[in-house]
């Protein structure tokens, strides 16, 4: 994975600038991509492989959303968080608190395996 220096703020002191890695990012694969890719190591069509993908996106936020997470395999699972502004008494809450909702990728054994063994150079 290449890396480039970028000049920031220090988190502990914003006055003290530091330098940090940052990925260099190259480019996207696309759905296209990824589905070539894996008709070649299969039997399945490309019109095949990407009927899974899209139905995958459309069946996975309908379990997120009923608070179900989602496993798929030693690819990882994936699940739904949010943050809330705090309040002394249950009663002062309401929804308009909750904010920042995302989806959190924790990844399966293979894939950790594969980022933990991750060699780093540097990019442009």
């Amino acid at each position: 994975m290449k890396y480039k220096l970028t000049e920031r703020a220090n988190p502990q002191n914003r006055a003290e600038k530091k330098w940090y890695a940052a990925p260099v990012h190259d480019g996207r694969v696309t759905k296209i991509d990824i589905s070539k890719e894996i008709v070649a190591m299969s039997s399945l069509s490309r019109g095949d492989v990407s009927n899974v993908i899209e139905n995958l996106l459309e069946i996975i936020p309908k379990y997120l959303l009923m608070g179900k997470s989602v496993s798929l395999g030693e690819l990882g699972a994936l699940r739904l968080s949010f943050t809330s502004d705090g309040v002394n008494n249950p009663d002062e809450f309401n929804v308009g608190m909750i904010k920042g909702a995302r989806v959190i990728f924790m990844p399966g054994v293979e894939l950790r395996d594969a980022i933990a063994g991750m060699k780093f150079e540097k990019g442009e």
